[in-house]
């Protein structure tokens, strides 16, 4: 993350227009190897007359910023987009105004090695996970609750009571999807019964369908075919965590989803307070920043 602010800055610094910024900043300052779907910063910026000095303009419009940043990010091999730009008022922090976070985390459930496309995306769980057992601990966890046992060392909060709005775990079909066999044969009736010269979008199974008809690991499906593993995500929502509480959140429901703990022990490491009751912490590369939200005027 580090490199990521550094590249943000990168942008900010390489557009010509005459203006001058303080500093940038991010609603949650994310550990090397977590990811980001959307996040926020906000950079204030003063924009002056080129003809004359000292002289205030008004602010280039939004879209003109988007674009110019994105130009000099892509230029400089940046992994980060700009998807939008808004004006905001003056006492808005990205971080500290923040009205709720929502994280997500996968899972990928089985013995098969992870493909390259999944390296560092998703934590990869060689045995079986029981959903239903992690459903059931996230009941207990949910609420507002002294998390010091979900705390890490180095946690800067005050307090360790934070109330988690939503903790959920959900299979999920595994990303990079292509239609099977099944799929392209009903697609072609489908385009045979209608008589259509429409282009037709091939919708991906149900999850009933997709997740409950999962390979073994000793079925046959064929020579150069790779077994999809599960895929689990867990979602936690809530206006502030704790230092590494998701990660640390995550490692319970995979112990419970092994077997190796119970709802009772779950209990237990909750009311327990203190971080060395908890289990292994899960990686970093599961965790997902996937939406902040802000009270901002329209």
């Amino acid at each position: 993350m580090p490199n990521r602010r550094r590249c943000s800055r990168t942008g900010f610094h390489q557009i010509h227009w005459p203006s001058s910024y303080r500093i940038l900043f991010k609603p949650n300052l994310q550990d090397a190897g977590v990811h980001a779907l959307s996040n926020v910063c906000h950079v204030d910026i003063q924009r002056t007359s080129k003809r004359r000095p000292g002289e205030v303009l008004p602010p280039h419009e939004p879209s003109v910023v988007r674009r110019a940043v994105n130009h000099f990010l892509q230029k400089n091999d940046s992994d980060l987009t700009v998807i939008d730009v808004r004006c905001v008022p003056l006492d808005f922090h990205a971080r500290f105004s923040a009205q709720e976070r929502t994280y997500f985390y996968r899972l990928l459930s089985g013995p098969e090695p992870v493909s390259a496309f999944e390296k560092d995306r998703a934590w990869h769980v060689p045995e079986e996970l029981n959903l239903s057992a992690m459903r059931e601990a996230c009941k207990v966890l949910v609420g507002r609750h002294d998390f010091s046992s979900f705390r890490a060392a180095g946690c800067q909060a005050t307090s360790p009571i934070r109330t988690l709005d939503e903790l959920s775990v959900c299979e999920v079909i595994p990303s990079l999807y292509f239609p099977n066999t099944m799929d392209r044969e009903r697609h072609n009736q489908d385009l045979n019964g209608c008589h259509s010269n429409s282009e037709t979008v091939i919708p991906p199974p149900s999850s009933s369908a997709s997740i409950d008809k999962g390979t073994t690991s000793t079925e046959d499906i064929g020579f150069g075919k790779r077994r999809q593993h599960r895929c689990l995500v867990v979602t936690a929502r809530a206006r502030s965590f704790l230092y590494h509480q998701v990660r640390l959140l995550v490692g319970v429901l995979k112990v419970v989803g092994t077997g190796n703990l119970t709802i009772p022990d779950v209990e237990r490491i909750l009311n327990a307070k203190t971080i060395t009751a908890a289990s292994p912490m899960a990686p970093a590369c599961g965790l997902y920043l996937g939406e902040v939200k802000y009270d901002l005027p329209n």
